[in-house]
């Protein structure tokens, strides 16, 4: 494997990398949340970052380079790449057990709430 070969991890934005707490505007991207840049920063010496995201691309693009994380994150894409891990805030790790899965959708709350 090439020694400058990187895993991919797909970051979501909203709830994540921002101050997004559920007051979704279609024109707007809350600022970056307090010490994600630093942990960005940290994550990509080790890994390709890409932003995992369903809001409008350019926004999106500007949002990276306002936040000055244009040579953090390499890509914006709102489908599911190939990565090697998918960090997200809304979403459920699957442990193999359906009845456990099932509890946690019904219980499932957001960070924020």
């Amino acid at each position: 494997m090439d020694k400058n070969f990187k895993r991919t991890i797909l970051i979501d934005l909203d709830g994540v990398l921002n101050t997004y707490t559920g007051n979704f505007d279609k024109n707007y991207i809350p600022p970056i949340k307090f010490g994600a840049k630093k942990f960005l920063i940290e994550l990509s010496r080790e890994f390709k970052i890409k932003l995992f995201t369903t809001r409008n691309k350019e926004l999106a693009v500007q949002w990276i380079f306002d936040e000055g994380l244009e040579n953090i994150i390499s890509d914006v894409t709102n489908t599911k790449d190939l990565n090697y891990l998918l960090i997200d805030d809304r979403c459920i790790c699957f442990d193999g057990n359906y009845a456990n899965l099932k509890t946690q959708i019904k219980n499932f709350k957001p960070w924020y709430k």
